[in-house]
């Protein structure tokens, strides 16, 4: 609930200042949990999971009509699967977070652009649950998962405006997260392929 109202607070004062648009992004995480532990990693092959991503944000037009700031909340799924003939594994995780990003607009024809994305994400997760042979545990409080993670995230997408009162946007996104307060022996990792739909809506 404090994380909440925090967030909450943010977004509060992120309204009431001079922003020039508005943005919901929703799609798909492809992910896939590296494991490093002392002094050997996991033996189990791993496989990429599938969950959502969703996004919430405000972005400001910078000196330039092309270069925009983008801050905002979002929401992420970052799921993965193990097994072997005796043991199966499964993650499942949700992570909440703010990210901060610029972006670089090029025309390309008409009404379309395409826009690449560059930017920094800082989250915590609020969910995790770990199965091992069907039993499940909690992840909220193991070391691997614990504090914030940092996700340095870059994203290409091609714009379509459909009137003066905004666009949609569709593309790829590629992030890499770590969890830097971690200090046990197992570090991990997790990469993370996006494929992203969003609506964007000018409000100045």
């Amino acid at each position: 609930m404090r994380r909440l109202i925090q967030f909450l607070f943010i977004f509060n004062v992120l309204w009431n200042t001079n922003a020039q648009g508005v943005y919901f992004l929703m799609g798909s995480n492809f992910s896939s949990y590296q494991f490093k532990s002392a002094p050997n990693s996991m033996s189990t092959e791993l496989k990429s999971g599938t969950g959502t991503t969703h996004e919430m944000g405000f972005s400001k037009q910078l000196k330039s009509e092309h270069i925009h700031y983008n801050v905002g909340v979002n929401l992420n799924e970052y799921n993965a699967v193990a097994g072997s003939m005796n043991n199966s594994y499964r993650w499942n995780t949700k992570h909440l977070g703010i990210h901060n990003s610029v972006d670089y607009s090029i025309s390309l024809f008409g009404n379309v652009q395409v826009r690449l994305t560059g930017g920094l994400n800082i989250a915590t997760i609020i969910y995790g649950r770990q199965e091992i042979n069907g039993n499940y545990f909690d992840l909220i409080k193991q070391k691997e998962f614990s504090g914030i993670s940092l996700s340095p995230y870059t994203r290409l997408q091609m714009t379509y405006s459909i009137t003066d009162l905004g666009f949609l946007s569709f593309g790829y996104g590629l992030n890499k997260t770590f969890f830097p307060m971690n200090d046990s022996a197992e570090k991990l990792s997790i990469t993370t392929n996006q494929l992203i739909f969003g609506i964007h809506f000018n409000i100045q």
